[in-house]
């Protein structure tokens, strides 16, 4: 079995593909559905997201550019602001600067996408371990196509889950995500230390970094779908 670690989505995923957006997409998108979302829908562009709001659709949207809420839309990208709502019975359409376009370019050729974060990780561990056949590939988003620190430290801590279930063959992205991880002080340090932790520091969203620095809180992994979803979108419930 092969474990790969891409510091930034390059595509040509033959198996299983776990996409990790740190801070915030995959952290708020578990947090979506603990709060009882029914699905989520990543979309490629905020104009898809914001064309599926119609009246008395179960559709709500959150998302973000640079850190802050997308104009029209109803919630931000925070997990903080997503754990205090409740989301029963609604479906959460998502797009963010960076989490959901990784998404979009695993599923051209994954056959098993989960969406991965601190808060989840060693229950995506378990699910990608489960699914896969030949291949893992941990995807970090990073932010603006530039490589994040705190991305590539979460891909570390998967790796090293991944790594206590069984024998992997690992490239050199995985060896480094493991480095990062050995050398990079424990979750709040790696992430209040990297360029974006900084940027929603500065913003005032402190909360939203500590928060997503919890470790292996959920045991809620994200699941692409197979079947239908509107289209530009990707389908995720609860797995």
């Amino acid at each position: 079995m092969r474990l790969r670690v891409d510091l930034l989505p390059h595509g040509n995923y033959p198996d299983v593909v776990v996409i990790i957006d740190v801070l915030r997409a995959t952290t708020t998108a578990v947090t979506y559905l603990e709060r009882g979302a029914d699905a989520l829908l990543l979309t490629a562009t905020p104009e898809v997201a914001l064309n599926l709001r119609t009246e008395g659709s179960p559709y709500v949207l959150g998302g973000e550019r640079g850190g802050l809420p997308i104009p029209g839309f109803d919630f931000g990208n925070s997990p903080v602001e997503a754990a205090g709502q409740n989301f029963t019975g609604r479906t959460v359409v998502m797009n963010t600067t960076n989490g959901t376009g990784a998404a979009h370019t695993a599923a051209q050729t994954g056959k098993h996408i989960f969406l991965a974060a601190l808060t989840n990780a060693h229950a995506a561990a378990r699910r990608a371990r489960a699914a896969a056949t030949e291949e893992i590939a941990i995807v970090c988003a990073g932010t603006d196509e530039h490589v994040g620190l705190e991305d590539v430290y979460a891909a570390g801590v998967l790796a090293e889950y991944l790594l206590a279930m069984g024998e992997f063959s690992i490239d050199d992205g995985a060896r480094i995500a493991l480095t990062v991880r050995r050398n990079s002080g424990n979750p709040l340090e790696a992430l209040g230390s990297s360029g974006h932790g900084q940027h929603l520091m500065r913003l005032g969203l402190g909360e939203d970094v500590r928060c997503a620095a919890g470790l292996s809180t959920s045991t809620i992994v994200p699941t692409l779908d197979p079947g239908d979803a509107p289209e530009g979108t990707l389908r995720f419930t609860a797995g």
